[in-house]
């Protein structure tokens, strides 16, 4: 098993779509790149400990390859704005890629030029090394599958599992 960390804005619509690729193995809601210790959300969403919501994705790369986690990473997010994605506006909510080793960091340079092909805009997605992951509270676990009803969850989750179903229809478990 091999790990991912990604950030793309609130975690729960990462968790709820890289929850459905085969190969995936689990998605951990959580914290990193910033400065305090076992950050709490309240903490995270004052953008004063610098931290972003990522997802921990564990993974088998002979099911699926880390490039392929991130060519969905382009498609599920809007990697051209800039600390924010939507309504959700903030430092903690910036698209990044933190890499566990070289070879992601090689891989995640050369998919995010690849990715630049389909935008007008510039990506201005950070590529940085994992300096430490923090699981977020227990409540954001899971939190789509938990709570398919809640409003943001209707409004802004869903439409991005369902583009991904669409779109990578062979990946869905």
């Amino acid at each position: 098993m091999e790990q991912a960390t990604l950030g793309g804005g609130c975690f729960w619509c990462l968790e709820a779509v890289y929850e459905n690729v085969k190969g995936v193995d689990d998605v951990v809601s959580g914290y990193a790149g910033g400065k305090r210790e076992r950050p709490t959300y309240e903490q995270v969403c004052s953008g004063g400990t610098g931290h972003a919501e990522v997802v921990q994705i564990t993974f088998d790369p002979d099911i699926v390859s880390y490039e392929e986690l991130l060519a969905i990473f382009w498609k599920i997010h809007d990697p051209t704005t800039l600390n924010r994605q939507g309504a959700d506006v903030g430092t903690q909510y910036r698209s990044v890629i933190f890499y566990h080793d070289e070879r992601q960091r090689e891989i995640a340079t050369k998919s995010r030029e690849r990715a630049q092909e389909h935008f007008s805009a510039p990506i201005v997605t950070e590529i940085s090394p994992l300096p430490r992951f923090w699981p977020a509270e227990e409540y954001h676990q899971d939190y789509f599958r938990r709570n398919p009803y809640q409003g943001y969850c209707r409004a802004v989750v869903s439409p991005k599992v369902e583009k991904f179903k669409k779109e990578f229809e062979g990946w869905v478990k």
